[in-house]
This record gives structure tokens, C-alpha cells and sequence, in this order.
């Protein structure tokens, strides 16, 4: 291959803290992909073996280019398609991917992620029992959320800024898993963050602390999105815990007067963590209690969410169900939740219901 000059490119997150962002030039040839950023530029080269994970997505008119090094992911956004031809011709030649999306996604724009490997989003944890019981399994996939339960329109992506907090759809952890995030991690940070809200101790705190008893089986659903509504991008995540007095444990915390917004303001905090960015503590969360039809507890939280890369504000919305052996958490960027508040409640009443009719829920 000869050498491809591809300018007019931005970045991110950036590769040293505070680092140029764009204008980005990417130069290639067969072995090497060079990054010049910012003015005067900065350069950054690495050989083709040391990038993994590439992908190439085609928007209607732009493009974004993503590849993994050393854990992090990266993100080089063209707002045209220049050079879109070329690009493509190599990230196929190193066996990356080339995808085309019909539509962008709403407000929710395509940016960087961060692939901490300690991460398997901010929910789950270390699980310690052995011998999984097919049945349960199997009821607690049955639980989250599917394309069916959705209005036509939506469709569900591989690249969003929920998968900072949300572990991969159909991924299922049960007691054999060990994934627990390192000391100093920015999960810890948000754990910190959530207890200070809260007024809690550590120790006494179930929800990131060393209180809290972990499920025997969880597994989150794909991450769906829609353009309608103002934008929204959300997932669910079913956990199966053995007792029912485990559940009731949990959910006498969540109860606490400022559960939702704690809970939302750290949720927060992971995300960002992905891009880079300090925890913020000052950002204003507000509680939010869905409105539910059939027995069970529910509480929420949102707060105001800005995304590097994304111009118009989010709104990150977190939401706790449980009933039974389950718990069940709601995952949510919305553009507008005055739009959204409504549907989200009916997610809420239909997690429920399969919470409800699950086969483990009168075990």
C-alpha cells in the first residue's frame, strides 16, 4: 500500500491527558497508522500488530474510525467522506470492520470508549457460588428487555456511550465470574462519590460497598436506540440473587430519600471516567420515582450528562426495579426526559411484569 494522507480528522479521547484533539492528519502506509494533532502537531505512531479491534462505520455523511490500543478505545471522526474509499481498503486489508448505519443515532452521537477490562459496566461485580441452576439462568434472560418489546424504528447498536456502564448484551456472569474492579479504579471513585451522597459508609453500603451480596446470575440486554422521543439509548440488566431477603437487604437502601439522584450522579461518574474526565460531584441530579402499575419497587434518578463529542446536552437516566429474587436496572440517555418520562415508565411496568411471571419468582 502506498502512503494515504488523510486530514481534517478530530480524536478522541486524546492520547496524553489534555493532548490536541484535532485537527488530526492520519498517515498510513503498510505497517504503521501516524497521528498528527493539533498546532503545531503532535505525533503519535504505532505498527498495525499493536491495533486491534478496528472498525470502520459510514454514516450518511460521515464516518468515524475506531481501533483499540492498550485497552483504550479510540475514536477518529470525518465530518465527510472524503477518503472514505481508501479508509475502508484498509481497515479491511488488517482484518478490521466496515459497517454502514442507516441513520445517525438521534442525539446519542458515535464516540470514543474506553475498554477497561476491569469493567464489565458499573453493576456488576465478583461472584463466588458455583453450580448455576438452568432454570433460573434462563429466567433471568427472559427478563430484560428485547427489540419486541420496543415501537417499530428502533434497532440496536455496538458503538454508544451507554457500553462505559452497561456489560455486553447476552453476556451472562454468574458465581464462577471473578470480575471485580482494581484498587484505585474509577470505579472506586464512583463508589465514593454514590456513599458521600448517600451519607454512608462503605462498609455499610450495599449498592458499591462492602456491604452489598452479589447475584448468582446477571446479564444485561443489548443497548437499543431511537431517534424519536428527542433520542433515547437504552438498556436493561436482570440480576437473580438465591434469597428473596437478599433483595429486600438491597432495596431497604435504595429506599433512602436521595437514592436516585446518588445513584444517577455516579452512574455519571463511570461514564465519564471513560472519556478521561474527572468525577463530577457538582453536577445536579434530581430523584425520579416511575410511574408503575403492578407490585414491586422501583426508584430512579437523572442528571445532566455532556459528552465530549456530542453538542446537544443528555440526560442520563437511572432507574432500580425489584421484586422477588430480581433486581433490575434501567439504563437510559435521553435527549429530552420531559419526552421521554412517560415511555420510560412503561419500560418500568413491563420489567416488572416479566419479574412477575417468572418461573424462579415464587421459588
Amino acid at each position: 500500500m502506498s502512503l494515504l494522507r488523510s486530514e481534517d480528522w478530530s480524536v478522541k479521547p486524546s492520547f496524553v491527558p489534555n493532548g490536541p484533539t484535532s485537527p488530526v492528519v492520519l498517515l498510513i502506509d503498510d505497517t504503521t497508522l501516524t497521528q498528527l494533532a493539533g498546532i503545531p502537531p503532535v505525533a503519535w505512531q504505532t505498527p498495525w500488530s499493536e491495533l486491534g479491534n478496528l472498525e470502520l462505520v459510514k454514516f450518511s455523511s460521515q464516518m468515524a474510525f475506531f481501533a483499540t490500543v492498550n485497552d483504550v478505545r479510540y475514536c477518529w471522526r470525518h465530518r465527510e467522506l472524503t477518503d472514505y474509499e481508501s479508509m475502508r481498503t484498509v481497515v479491511l486489508e488488517h482484518g478490521g470492520a466496515v459497517t454502514h448505519r442507516r441513520r445517525k443515532l438521534g442525539v446519542v452521537v458515535v464516540v470514543a470508549a474506553v475498554l477497561l477490562a476491569s469493567f464489565a459496566g458499573g453493576i456488576a461485580a465478583y461472584f463466588t457460588r458455583a453450580n448455576p441452576d438452568a432454570q433460573e439462568l434462563a429466567d433471568v434472560k427472559s427478563v430484560n428487555l428485547t427489540l419486541n418489546d420496543l415501537p417499530s424504528g428502533w434497532y440496536t447498536s455496538s458503538t454508544s456511550i451507554l457500553s462505559y456502564l452497561v456489560p455486553p448484551g447476552g453476556q451472562v456472569y454468574t458465581s464462577t465470574t471473578t470480575t471485580a474492579p482494581p484498587k484505585n479504579s474509577s470505579f472506586d471513585q464512583s463508589a465514593a462519590l454514590f456513599q458521600s451522597c448517600m451519607g454512608i459508609t462503605n462498609a455499610k453500603d450495599r449498592v458499591y460497598g462492602a456491604a452489598g451480596q452479589v447475584p448468582d446470575y446477571q446479564v444485561s440486554s443489548p443497548i437499543f436506540n431511537t431517534n424519536s422521543l428527542g433520542g433515547i439509548e437504552l438498556a436493561s440488566t436482570a440480576q437473580y440473587y438465591r434469597t428473596t431477603t437478599m433483595v429486600s437487604r438491597d432495596t431497604a437502601e435504595m429506599s433512602m430519600t436521595k437514592f436516585g439522584s446518588c445513584f444517577a450522579t455516579s452512574s455519571a461518574a463511570l461514564i465519564l471516567s471513560g472519556y478521561g474526565l474527572s468525577n463530577l460531584a457538582s453536577n445536579v441530579a434530581t430523584n425520579w420515582r416511575p410511574t408503575t402499575f403492578l407490585s414491586g419497587w422501583s426508584r430512579g434518578g437523572v442528571v445532566a450528562l455532556s459528552v465530549p463529542g456530542v453538542t446537544k446536552g443528555l440526560n442520563l437516566v437511572m432507574a432500580i426495579t425489584t421484586k422477588g429474587h430480581y433486581e433490575v436496572t434501567l439504563s437510559a440517555l435521553v435527549g429530552s426526559f420531559a419526552k421521554a418520562k412517560g415511555f420510560l415508565s412503561n419500560i418500568i411496568n413491563t420489567l416488572l411484569s416479566r419479574m412477575t411471571s417468572s418461573t424462579s419468582q415464587a421459588a
